[in-house]
């Protein structure tokens, strides 16, 4: 099969979509598949199609997670998709990609699969101020309306899209089909103890100490300032416990600020920006992944630490149920004190029980690599594609474009390249 992969942003930037985009392009590609990424560029000034990523010319939008915004019209695009031949189009974002691939995927007659990684609702403080929120979530559940029905089907890695797209107003069934972990970057093997000792120094790190860490890009939506006043209202100085907060983001100031106002920045450190191919030897010093959000769906990060053998700590969220068994791979915790309690459990544990604990939290990652999210995939891939060829054999095959689609599409194009 040929499979275009739409995102607005891909690597080198690391992001929760960029990570599941490559691992499932990587995974299609090993199952014998031809992957085109189609992606956005604020260098670029024309189309170009680079180690298997066709690249946008795109404006920067900075107030939204570091996006591009590229045209969603454009002919140079139009075209140079056509020669790729798709038999599938999925789109992973919803913006100007997005967008040009659901209206390729129409023009060219390709089923359209919609993958949902984002609790929208939650993210509206980025584009709207607070007294417009209400009307702007409005306007946001009717263009996910929009977006639902003209997927021919629509995946997400938790049951919490299926809940938000319902509320949307949107009745289609979602896939639920689990984010992928890079599991050859993420394993004790890749860990470099040299590394590991430079980290424990740089951050006073000490080997009695119960090392707790959350990682992730440092937004209202990841709720790190529950997790500060959680630490705040039970941690005692005499537990050796110390928070580690793996990332930067728009909030990280505010938290720094609420951690010294708490008395609480002696035991709670600020790494900053961590690159992602470090990130292993930052989990290697840590003892458990704590999270307190209720937006992630399916985090990536708490995935990389599991990974790595660090047991999670997860605030109770319904609809993210079965992501992290007690015992199994982790623990669940309803408020402060449930956490503090939890902590203390998990630092008492004989060493063999803790070891055994860690071998068990890596076994249930197992499955959440390249092969199984593109195995997930090609199931619905093969479904949309046999309805397709049935719909072609009674109603012809992909027709040309008619001059009304070529002239809007030229009409919307890159003045500097599609002349």
């Amino acid at each position: 099969m040929n499979i275009a992969l739409f995102t607005e942003t891909y690597l080198p930037y690391i992001n929760g979509v960029v990570t599941h985009v490559k691992s499932l392009k990587d995974g299609l590609e090993r199952a014998g598949h031809k992957v085109l990424v189609v992606s956005a560029d604020i260098k670029a000034r024309h189309h170009y199609i680079e180690n298997g990523v066709l690249w946008c010319p795109a404006k920067e939008f900075k107030r939204f997670y570091d996006y591009g915004l590229a045209s969603p019209v454009s002919l140079k695009r139009l075209r140079m998709i056509k020669r790729f031949h798709p038999d599938i189009i999925h789109i992973h974002n919803e913006f100007g990609v997005g967008l040009s691939g659901i209206a390729i995927a129409k023009i060219l007659k390709v089923p359209l699969v919609y993958t949902l990684h984002t609790m929208y609702d939650d993210y509206l403080y980025y584009i709207a101020p607070k007294p417009l929120i209400p009307f702007v979530k409005k306007v946001s559940h009717r263009y996910f309306r929009f977006l639902g029905k003209r997927a021919a089907a629509i995946t997400g890695p938790s049951p919490k899209v299926q809940e938000f797209l319902s509320d949307c107003g949107v009745a289609k069934e979602v896939n639920v089909v689990p984010n992928p972990v890079e599991l050859d970057k993420f394993q004790l093997e890749c860990v470099n103890q040299d590394k590991v000792k430079q980290i424990k120094e740089q951050y006073r790190i000490q080997d009695d100490e119960l090392i707790v860490c959350f990682c992730g890009r440092l937004g209202r939506e990841k709720s790190v300032d529950v997790l500060l006043d959680y630490f705040a209202k039970t941690v005692n100085r005499d537990d050796k416990i110390r928070l580690l907060i793996i990332g930067d983001g728009p909030s990280r100031p505010e938290l720094e600020e609420q951690a010294k106002r708490l008395h609480i920045d002696d035991v709670v450190t600020f790494t900053g920006k961590a690159a992602h191919d470090e990130l292993v030897n930052y989990y290697a010093c840590c003892n458990l992944y704590v999270t307190t959000s209720l937006s992630d769906t399916n985090s990536i990060s708490m995935l990389e630490a599991m990974a790595t053998g660090l047991p999670v700590l997860h605030r109770f969220d319904k609809l993210n149920e079965g992501q992290v068994v007690m015992g199994v791979n982790g623990y669940i915790f309803y408020d402060a004190e449930d956490m503090y309690a939890t902590m203390l459990k998990y630092q008492r544990l004989p060493s063999d029980a803790k070891l055994a604990l860690r071998h068990s939290v890596i076994e249930s990652v197992k499955k959440s690599g390249q092969e199984n999210l593109a195995k997930y995939l090609l199931d619905v891939y093969h479904h949309l594609e046999e309805n397709s060829e049935h719909e072609r054999k009674h109603h012809g095959r992909k027709r040309k474009l008619s001059v009304y689609e070529l002239n809007v599409f030229d009409k919307h194009s890159d003045s500097d390249e599609e002349k």
